[in-house]
């Protein structure tokens, strides 16, 4: 028996992994520039989008664990990036905002959307293309956090 479902290039789940690796991989010099890691960044472009929202809040945007985002948030903290505080109505809540810093690093990474699809152009995707990748891409993302009770983070 082959077992055809087992090998590697019939798995969907690699090449969504493998790309994922290898865009992170090209974002990686402009956050060095940034001095923050791939996480980060996403924390950041919740925070620019929403600045004061909960820790709870930005794990369900990222489909995180709340267990894997506050040492992060902790990181970042003691960055002076953010800060974390409990909130004035629920103190069970803890509230993330932007520091001046934190604000301020919205624009150098301006340009990093722009950067990536730069690179991507390069090769054999067109811009209809890639808007057409991430289309289907979040229909995927949203169809397996519904299976998956994310929401309950």
């Amino acid at each position: 028996m082959e077992f055809e479902q087992l090998k590697l290039n019939n798995q969907l789940c690699f090449p969504i992994y493998a790309a994922s690796r290898l865009i992170t991989r090209e974002y990686q010099p402009h956050l060095d520039k940034l001095g923050v890691t791939y996480p980060q960044y996403l924390v950041l472009m919740v925070l620019w989008e929403t600045d004061g929202i909960t820790v709870n809040e930005i794990s369900s945007k990222l489909i995180l664990n709340t267990n894997t985002l506050t040492p992060l948030l902790k990181r970042m903290e003691s960055m002076d990036i953010i800060s974390r505080n409990r909130s004035d109505v629920d103190e069970r809540k803890v509230v993330v905002r932007l520091t001046e810093k934190g604000k301020e690093m919205k624009i150098k990474a301006s340009t990093i959307p722009d950067a990536l699809i730069n690179v991507l152009q390069k090769g054999a995707l067109t811009v209809d293309q890639l808007i057409e990748l991430k289309s289907t891409l979040n229909i995927l993302v949203d169809l397996l956090t519904q299976k998956s009770d994310y929401n309950e983070l």
